[in-house]
């Protein structure tokens, strides 16, 4: 069963008991038996661990998990210290440099973003080695579309990143509120160049979140 240790509990106890969910683990168990998937099984929820709910000032989405060997860590777009850094990340980081933004040692380990209140959010939380998207259809989208409307309905202003067509069509799930909707092409190499590259999220997202009384993210 899912524990996280903090306040994410009460919705993932809701949801986790529900006919979707159950079919969620059983597919699971024997997935994680008879096939490689990604993240390791006590990742899985490794974004709601690190970045608790009321913690949560930016969420940034991810479409799922990277599918080769030890990549995965249940953050998105986040790979463990030591590993090839995928495109994506590069193009993140030269963002972040060419914005000028505060930032800390870079690290392809984005746990301690995650521990400023970044949630670095896949739709789908688990994947089949070698199978960019296998679990698409399982029925994780229901879960995490679940905790991104919860976030949005909260009051305490937010910041969403949309990056690409995946992550824009979660905008139906914020609706107006007092948060600040960041959208542009992903920062994949196929789209960088068309529209990614120059977009100031997180110059915006920092002086969105000064403006608001919080601490901005040291990137």
């Amino acid at each position: 069963m899912i524990n996280v240790g903090n306040d994410w509990q009460p919705l993932l106890d809701e949801e986790q008991h529900k006919d979707y969910y159950l079919q969620i683990r059983r597919f699971l168990k024997g997935a994680y038996a008879n096939t490689l998937v990604y993240p390791p099984m006590d990742e899985i929820f490794n974004a709601f661990k690190l970045t608790p709910f009321s913690a949560v000032k930016v969420v940034i989405v991810g479409q799922d998990p990277y599918h080769e060997e030890g990549q995965a860590m249940g953050l998105s777009f986040s790979v463990r210290e030591g590993m090839v850094e995928p495109p994506s990340l590069v193009n993140i980081h030269k963002e972040i440099v060419d914005e000028g933004v505060e930032q800390g040692p870079w690290s392809s380990d984005l746990s301690r973003w995650a521990r400023q209140g970044v949630l670095l959010l896949n739709s789908t939380l688990t994947v089949e080695a070698h199978r960019a998207a296998s679990h698409s259809q399982i029925g994780w989208q229901r879960l995490t579309d679940r905790c991104i409307s919860a976030l949005a309905e909260d009051p305490r202003p937010k910041v969403f990143m949309l990056w690409g067509s995946h992550a824009r069509s979660k905008k139906a799930l914020i609706g107006q509120g007092p948060h600040l909707v960041l959208e542009s092409a992903h920062p994949s190499p196929l789209s960088a160049y068309r529209g990614f590259f120059g977009n100031g999220h997180f110059l915006k997202a920092n002086k969105f979140l000064a403006t608001t009384g919080q601490e901005p993210i040291i990137w």
